[in-house]
């Protein structure tokens, strides 16, 4: 799998995760003292042939050939929540299908605290290099679980002891009005559609942020940043 762009690839390569790289023409000196202080053997190339290597121009010089990005166990988030000695919280995902967006959630996630993104196999952006890119490199920093129906994968966590809370803009109740204290799995719908009917059903609470008069609604990505700013708020962490 190709991967692009200067932070995920330097991230990749510090964890020594890359094969093959490729550098533009006429990158800047930094960059190359960066790679050379990083030990790693690379190719220059015409940028041109990056755009046709990752079928884009927003690789910012530099592309790295890595193993495929793979989903990880469900167990996962539940393991690092262990780990870490916290309760665990999950963000789950109905119906984000832009990678942009995808990789955007993930980097939030990972930077608030959140043990794994949870998506579902038919309605979710496949794991790709602009979901890496847009995350920052980030996506394999996280347990990404995939599942094949969110329903009833909510339903199981329930049964874990996991509350399950869903964002609506129609909610009565605010995200400041509701106990962090306690295993979480926070729903972000779609933009424009937000949750599905049946999985709002299985929610335990629905909250809304508050907006300005007028404001629609947030971007799915800064909306999953305020909730778990949030969580962090009610857990004592921020």
């Amino acid at each position: 799998m190709l991967i692009y762009g200067r932070n995920p690839v330097l991230e990749a390569l510090r964890e020594g995760r890359v094969g093959q790289v490729w550098v533009a023409r006429g990158v800047e000196s930094w960059l190359l003292r960066e790679l050379e202080r990083l030990g790693v053997a690379y190719t220059l190339v015409p940028r041109i042939e990056l755009d046709q290597m990752v079928r884009t121009t927003q690789h910012q010089g530099l592309v790295a050939e890595v193993e495929e990005l793979s989903y990880a166990d469900p167990g996962a988030p539940f393991a690092l929540a262990k780990k870490r000695k916290e309760p665990v919280l999950l963000v789950v995902l109905d119906g984000l299908t832009d990678p942009r967006n995808y990789g955007a959630i993930i980097r939030s996630a990972f930077a608030l605290g959140a043990h794994g993104v949870v998506s579902e196999a038919r309605r979710s952006a496949p794991l790709s290099a602009l979901v890496v890119k847009a995350s920052a490199g980030t996506a394999q920093k996280i347990p990404l679980v995939q599942v094949k129906n969110l329903p009833r994968y909510l339903e199981a966590l329930k049964q874990q002891g996991v509350w399950v809370y869903g964002t609506s803009g129609k909610a009565s109740k605010t995200i400041a009005q509701l106990d962090y204290q306690r295993p979480l799995a926070i729903v972000i719908g779609s933009e424009g559609e937000g949750m599905r009917r049946l999985v709002a059903e299985h929610c335990d609470e629905l909250a809304r942020i508050p907006l300005a008069p007028g404001a629609e609604s947030l971007n799915a990505a800064v909306a999953l940043g305020v909730v778990l700013y949030q969580v962090g708020l009610g857990r004592g962490k921020i």
